[in-house]
């Protein structure tokens, strides 16, 4: 089975070499690749990919407002947010957009088919750089992860070993590999995680769960 992967990138050279470099590694399909994403819903609508490849600089609609847009219409699809700016305010920006993972263009290809692959599996990818810039930026702002002092989450002993699973960095099979459960008791107890600690996805989890000691 090929994860399908969809291209938003206004350059046209890395948008071909990424083209090349999917439609050549076996498991993976670039199923399009735009320019901009003024016909998002469109393309979305008739190509149906798993992930999406979002240059965060886009024209027209950016990659923020893109990534927020089709992350209400179509939640079940993953973006992977690539740009050559590696500063917290775009970071943040497109986490709280609904990215589910972050990558700078300097990255290898290798680097990228990984990333991919670990976002369709329910992974949050991100750089060593990205994600150190991410937990200051977090921590110094205290924005939207930090709640009151000794609020009870009621977090299962379960959830709590899940949450330290993702901390880590495993991806849903994995983690359901370690915890001796299905691939579908993860997702629900996941879904369970995020209801509790009202956050929208993996990377605000981490970043709540890392700030306030919860696993």
């Amino acid at each position: 089975m090929e994860i399908r992967v969809l291209i938003y990138e206004d350059n046209k050279m890395v948008r071909d070499a990424m083209q090349i470099i999917l439609n050549g590694s076996a498991g993976y399909c670039c199923c399009g690749a735009y320019a901009d994403g003024n016909h998002w819903e469109r393309d979305l609508n008739g190509i149906k990919p798993d992930v999406i490849l979002m240059d965060i600089e886009l024209p027209g609609l950016n990659g923020v407002e893109l990534t927020r847009k089709i992350r209400e219409r179509f939640p079940e699809v993953k973006v992977l947010i690539q740009t050559v700016f590696n500063d917290s305010d775009k970071i943040f920006r497109a986490i709280c957009a609904g990215a589910s993972g972050y990558l700078l263009k300097t990255d290898p290809p290798q680097k990228y088919l990984e990333a991919i692959n670990e976002v369709y599996n329910g992974g949050a990818p991100m750089s060593s750089s990205v994600a150190s810039k991410v937990l200051r930026f977090f921590t110094h702002h205290n924005v939207i992860l930090v709640s009151p002092d000794g609020i009870d989450y009621h977090l299962s002993e379960r959830e709590k070993h899940i949450l330290h699973l993702m901390i880590e960095g495993h991806d849903f099979k994995s983690i359901a590999a370690l915890a001796y459960i299905s691939y579908e008791t993860v997702r629900s107890h996941v879904k369970q995680i995020y209801k509790k600690l009202h956050v929208a996805g993996r990377t605000e989890a981490i970043m709540k769960a890392i700030q306030q000691g919860l696993s």
